[in-house]
């Protein structure tokens, strides 16, 4: 067995690792430090500091979990980051991190941290559902669970928002500037929905807040993509192969990467554009580009691909039928987008099929499909109204959407049940059974949960129909064969 990786001494020469100086100061607290952001922001946070220096190692924090706190700490926040492409895999070690906290175990940590004069930056990959939105106002819903207790107790909070609005309030009374608070998640305009939560919380919580955080905070929007898939037994032996070394917070991911961020740092920045990140005035057309046609393809073919019983989305790709309904989910996608600064959507949708069929990366399905409700909208729903209204074609939306309302029955082709992993599980379960089994009453259902689907789209003299017009063939004839069905006509790329 391998000793653990806990420095940088006795490394292989191939083994790629940091130089700099590790002990700086921790200019970052991120909140997640999940699998994403290591594979993501703390890799150009790590390109930064080799290249520029400067006080920006990161602080990271898990908002639950233990676990990479259990990992990373006694490896004094190294880890090994493993990219994997068809012409083999890399190992590389990440230094960004300099520790790990856990929130439910040391909330007081957590807060010191954030009102530390050296933090300039707080980001967050904590999810679509980790913000508390309501969705049917696009604002704070109050009975959200990361949510409800912190306005109850705003003093000690476990919540992202909680945390950010209770540090600018410490932060403004003991005389200290505000920081950036950098949204990485995949919301859309995920800048303006943070600062809409946190003033929403501030008004409740502190109301004389408000001044502070319009002049000494900002809120930048971001668009981030790196497919990174859940770690495997086969990571972890691919990193003793290659570093000599075991690394239980190892992870995996591909050679592409993309960071689109809008320029608007209250207190400075890494030099993040030193590992490619692009810093613009509007992030949104780029953001809609990732959403509607990698996001929305990736949504599609991860509800029927886990239902016709493919594991991997590259085992979907090598799939005739679904590989050429995922090149019609895209184009249709990209018909309902404005024009992307410097960005040919052609090649972007070619690009993102090559980086769907990498045969060395093995993102499951099911992890794709969990939180569906919390997806929809910007995904599916939102370029289905923008079709409808340019009288474009519905029918890749329809599909996907009555693919996701197959997946969410919970069952398989051959009975077995599985977790949908979604916030309205619950709600989801007892819409379903006062439908039954007809694919009818099942959309019917579907389409009535609150906030989801627009009245636009439920009323719609069409759309419902073709719906279940797809849904009755999920079910009637097998996904299998819907899936061959509905790419007859459209060949693969």
């Amino acid at each position: 067995m391998a000793g653990r990786l806990s420095s940088l001494s006795g490394l292989p020469a191939s083994v790629r690792s940091p130089t700099y100086d590790r002990e700086r100061g921790c200019g970052i607290v991120h909140l997640g430090i999940g699998a994403f952001h290591r594979a993501h922001q703390a890799v150009y946070t790590d390109d930064s500091l080799a290249k520029a220096g400067g006080d920006w190692m990161v602080t990271g924090v898990s908002l639950r979990s233990p676990d990479v706190a259990r990992q990373l700490n006694p490896q004094n926040g190294l880890y090994t980051l493993l990219t994997r492409g068809a012409d083999g895999v890399g190992a590389r070690i990440i230094g960004s991190v300099q520790k790990v906290l856990v929130a439910s175990e040391e909330p007081e940590a957590v807060l010191a941290v954030l009102i530390a004069p050296q933090t300039k930056i707080v980001s967050l990959t904590i999810t679509e559902k980790g913000y508390g939105v309501d969705p049917k106002t696009g604002g704070l819903d109050p009975e959200h669970p990361s949510v409800a207790g912190d306005l109850a107790d705003p003093r000690h909070p476990r919540g992202a928002i909680g945390f950010i609005v209770e540090a600018l309030r410490m932060r403004r009374e003991a005389g200290l500037p505000g920081f950036t608070v950098l949204s990485c998640d995949n919301l859309p305009s995920n800048g303006k929905v943070a600062k809409r939560l946190a003033t929403e919380f501030a008004a409740i919580t502190a109301p004389d807040l408000a001044d502070f955080i319009t002049r000494h905070v900002t809120f930048p929007s971001t668009m981030v993509d790196r497919i990174t898939p859940a770690s495997t037994g086969q990571t972890f032996a691919d990193v003793e192969r290659l570093v000599g070394r075991s690394d239980p917070g190892a992870i995996e991911t591909e050679p592409f990467t993309q960071w689109i961020i809008e320029d608007d740092f209250v207190a400075g920045r890494p030099e993040w554009e030193v590992g490619g990140a692009l810093f613009v005035e509007n992030v949104a057309p780029y953001e809609k580009m990732k959403l509607r046609m990698l996001n929305g393809a990736h949504s599609m073919l991860a509800y029927s691909g886990f239902v016709a019983g493919h594991r991997y989305v590259r085992d979907v790709m090598a799939d005739p039928a679904l590989s050429a309904l995922v090149a019609r989910h895209m184009q249709a996608a990209s018909a309902t987008l404005d024009p992307v600064p410097g960005v040919d959507l052609a090649h972007y949708a070619e690009e993102l099929r090559t980086r769907f069929r990498n045969p060395a990366i093995a993102h499951e399905t099911y992890q794709i499909a969990m939180d569906g409700t919390q997806k929809l909208p910007q995904r599916l729903l939102e370029p289905t109204l923008v079709a409808l209204d340019r009288g474009q074609p519905l029918e890749a939306f329809s599909f996907a959407v009555a693919a996701w309302m197959r997946y969410v029955l919970g069952r398989d082709e051959a009975g077995k049940a599985y977790a949908l992993r979604d916030p309205r599980e619950k709600e989801i379960a007892s819409a379903l059974r006062k439908a039954g089994t007809d694919a009818g009453a099942i959309v019917d259902a579907l389409l009535a949960l609150p906030g989801l689907f627009a009245a636009t789209l439920t009323s719609h003299r069409s759309w419902p129909d073709a719906v279940k017009q797809r849904l009755s063939a999920m079910l009637e004839k097998g996904m299998r064969t819907a899936i061959e069905e509905e790419a007859r006509g459209f060949p693969p790329p």
